[in-house]
């Protein structure tokens, strides 16, 4: 039975974790007025459409973003946590701590998009300047909004473009001192730390 309900965990979290950052790329890709005719949107888009429709009627936009689907992926994640909890001690816990650490869940898979978006942009630059991929087009414009305030901050460097490293570190701050400490200060049990 343990094996079982180790598997079904690991079936959950691997599925459930793929949809949920289908589901915060949506909200990503309006935050950083992302081309919507770009296939990979297109996907993105269809994926979430059936879940966002209902909820859109019930939750309004605020600053031109569509709320309804940051709601839908910290629904999301409570649901993740919720059913690992379930099948790993046999309890759901206390729903206002659940949606704390569906929230501290959802900022971390926030910072990381932006982490590994900035990782593949960087190596795309080395390897295909100037692509015009649809993929390698939305990792762009993923990464501008992130990269944009230290370019600002840096003087120009012939060429040379340091800004990713200092996005890096910054964003990695963010994931060890604010992420991994209100994890922690909220209690949050080591297996859902793993969805984080």
């Amino acid at each position: 039975m343990i094996g079982l309900n180790t598997a079904a965990v690991y079936v959950l979290q691997t599925l459930g974790s793929l949809y949920l950052l289908v589901v915060l790329l949506r909200f990503v890709l309006q935050l950083v007025r992302a081309n919507f005719y770009n296939p990979l949107c297109q996907f993105v888009v269809k994926a979430t459409q059936p879940l966002l429709k209902p909820l859109r009627r019930i939750i309004p936009s605020l600053l031109g973003l569509d709320m309804s689907s940051l709601v839908l992926a910290i629904l999301v994640q409570l649901v993740l946590m919720a059913l690992t909890l379930l099948l790993t001690y046999g309890t759901t816990g206390n729903f206002v701590q659940l949606l704390v650490w569906a929230i501290i869940g959802v900022t971390a898979l926030f910072l990381k998009i932006f982490f590994f978006a900035l990782i593949i942009s960087v190596i795309l630059s080395w390897v295909a300047p100037g692509s015009h991929n649809p993929g390698a087009e939305l990792v762009n414009q993923i990464c501008e909004p992130a990269l944009a305030p230290f370019r600002r901050l840096l003087p120009s460097m012939g060429g040379l473009d340091i800004s990713p490293i200092l996005a890096f570190m910054v964003l990695k701050l963010l994931d060890m001192l604010v992420i991994n400490n209100l994890a922690a200060m909220t209690g949050m049990p080591e297996i859902l730390r793993l969805l984080i």
